[in-house]
């Protein structure tokens, strides 16, 4: 993808228009080749910055407008249709460059997959990176019915990458019982059900490092967030989730990058999971990016 131009189709809202001025690069990772339920994730990115034009630039928690930080929207990454190895590869080069050039990426799902090849990109240029993952889902499989590359493996294999002493999940609520079990062996970090709370512990613990923030949608209670691949019962409110980005944003640790991920929106008429996202972009963006 070409860097010197503004993207040409619609853009969140606030984005300024010089990639090279930009602090931040907003970017789409529209794929959705591996989910084991329900796809339409890939058209998630799309709808996001549509919806987007019904917010305020300005956010009333930070004190912050998105003026102040100059933010490029560089648009949809083109994902060979069908093909997760070569989507995977190419999301990798395109974080590669954004990393080279000190840009702090943002990216929207698509699956959660796809956070893996940024996790670990960012791990290449960061040494002793830790992750906060919020989620409904483990994502800890080593494979799905013989599949390794699957929407339900990316956080696996993140953690067997740096360590999974440096993986700190949030909001659990679902997954394989081996799955677990091999959290507690390896000596990660899984917070069941809640996310607020625990994460305000763990934060002083991680202050001056490197952190990697990866949300999926689904931390949310299907009735906050309704358009999803995997629904599932018993999740946070919205404003428990804001609060938690709030909460990352006020603390000591150096947030070098983040996604937020699985909003299929064909799954909720009223698009309110659509709006949710584009808030929490927007608070990802102001207090993320320094």
């Amino acid at each position: 993808m070409r860097f010197d131009e503004a993207y040409s189709g619609n853009v969140f809202i606030g984005s300024h228009s010089n990639y090279m001025e930009s602090k931040a690069v907003l970017y789409g990772m529209p794929m959705d080749w591996t989910v084991s339920y329900r796809p339409g994730s890939r058209f998630g990115p799309t709808r996001i910055r549509e919806v987007s034009i019904g917010l305020e630039e300005y956010s009333p928690y930070l004190d912050r407008e998105l003026e102040e930080i100059k933010y490029f929207d560089a648009g949809d990454i083109p994902l060979p249709f069908g093909n997760p190895q070569r989507s995977l590869d190419t999301i990798k080069e395109f974080v590669d460059k954004l990393l080279a050039a000190d840009k702090f990426p943002l990216g929207m799902g698509g699956e959660h997959l796809v956070s893996w090849p940024v996790m670990k990109a960012v791990s290449e240029k960061y040494a002793d990176l830790a992750i906060i993952h919020m989620d409904a889902h483990t994502d800890l499989r080593e494979h799905y019915e013989g599949e390794p590359l699957s929407h339900s493996t990316p956080i696996r294999k993140i953690a067997e990458l740096i360590g999974p002493k440096n993986v700190y999940s949030f909001g659990i609520r679902s997954g394989m019982k081996e799955e677990f079990e091999w959290a507690k062996q390896e000596g990660m970090h899984i917070s069941k059900f809640e996310v607020l709370e625990p994460l305000k512990e763990i934060l002083p613990k991680l202050a001056g490092r490197p952190v990697y923030v990866t949300i999926d949608i689904d931390v949310l209670d299907p009735a906050h967030a309704p358009g999803t691949g995997t629904v599932d019962a018993g999740g946070i409110t919205s404003k428990e989730l804001l609060a938690s980005i709030h909460a990352i944003a006020g603390s000591k640790v150096n947030v070098v990058g983040a996604d937020l991920v699985e909003v299929a929106p064909i799954y909720d008429v009223s698009e309110q999971t659509a709006n949710t996202a584009s808030k929490l972009i927007r608070e990802m963006l102001l207090g993320f990016v320094k």
